[in-house]
């Protein structure tokens, strides 16, 4: 990997930009189109939205004003969770589509899988939002199906009716937080793992033991984060709110972390999760 437009490939033979930039919380005006615009002419060409982030527009309008062809970027979204099922999937995608107003979407992932209004019924509910997922991957309309958040059981059970492996799971990913064991899973399945909250949202830029590491290796904490996303074969998706930070964050490419320090890391895993649990989240 070279830089951030490094493609890896997924199962389906698809490529997708080794980084990505997140647009979690960003609204839907134009200060989020000039964003996308600006984080493009960075040098990235991988942007994930989400139906629930409620900025398509925003989102849309960033990728067609950015003068690139729409094949030279990646373009992410997921299923919202109320929309969960056949039906309200099939709508809701139309809705993604008029309001990203873009030819089709790249990857597609179901964004939680056990929302609280389909508690009692998440199985039956993601295997009709997965039928429509592969309806659409088959008909061109999306380049690429997956997960979100979605742990060993949750996959397991998409499975027992799905007819096409999903090729990438959005994991919360960082060295607080490492997931080995859904991680383990997906790549025994051929799964692309990508790390949301891979900066575990700046919370840990003064913790002494990153600082100490960063300085190592003449970077920031932010970058040892992302490039420990790297390191562990993730797919990060930081947010920046700057063009120095969209910068900061892609120089993650002329260094590696020592193993030795990867271990040191470890401790950190103490603190725990930053994110709701699949399975309990209130949403």
């Amino acid at each position: 990997m070279k830089n951030i437009q490094y493609k890896k490939i997924l199962s389906n033979g698809v490529g997708i930009p080794c980084v990505g930039y997140g647009t979690w919380k960003l609204a839907n005006n134009d200060t989020t189109v000039n964003l996308i615009k600006t984080a493009i002419d960075c040098g990235y060409r991988h942007i994930d939205t989400a139906a629930g982030y409620d900025n398509h527009v925003a989102v849309g309008k960033g990728v067609r004003e950015s003068g690139l062809k729409r094949d030279e970027l990646f373009v992410t979204s997921k299923l919202n969770n109320p929309n969960h099922g056949y039906d309200k999937t099939m709508k809701e995608f139309d809705k993604n589509m008029t309001e990203l107003d873009i030819d089709y979407i790249d990857l597609h992932l179901i964004h939680w899988p056990n929302p609280i209004m389909f508690r009692d019924n998440w199985k039956e509910a993601n295997a009709g939002s997965w039928k429509a997922f592969e309806e659409l991957y088959n008909k061109g309309l999306i380049k690429a199906i997956g997960l979100s958040n979605f742990l060993e059981h949750h996959i397991d059970a998409l499975m027992e009716t799905a007819t096409i492996t999903p090729m990438v799971n959005q994991l919360e990913l960082h060295p607080l937080y490492p997931q080995k064991d859904i991680v383990k899973y997906c790549r025994d399945n051929n799964i692309l793992v990508e790390a949301w909250s891979p900066m575990v949202a700046g919370d840990v830029f003064d913790n002494p033991l990153l600082i100490e590491i960063a300085k190592k290796y003449n970077k920031s904490v932010a970058q040892l984060l992302l490039r420990w996303s790297l390191d562990h074969n993730f797919i990060p998706l930081p947010k920046a709110s700057n063009k120095s930070r969209m910068i900061e964050n892609a120089d993650i490419f002329d260094f590696t972390i020592d193993k030795d320090d990867i271990e040191k890391m470890t401790v950190l895993e103490a603190l725990g999760r930053r994110g709701a649990h699949p399975d309990t989240a209130t949403f």
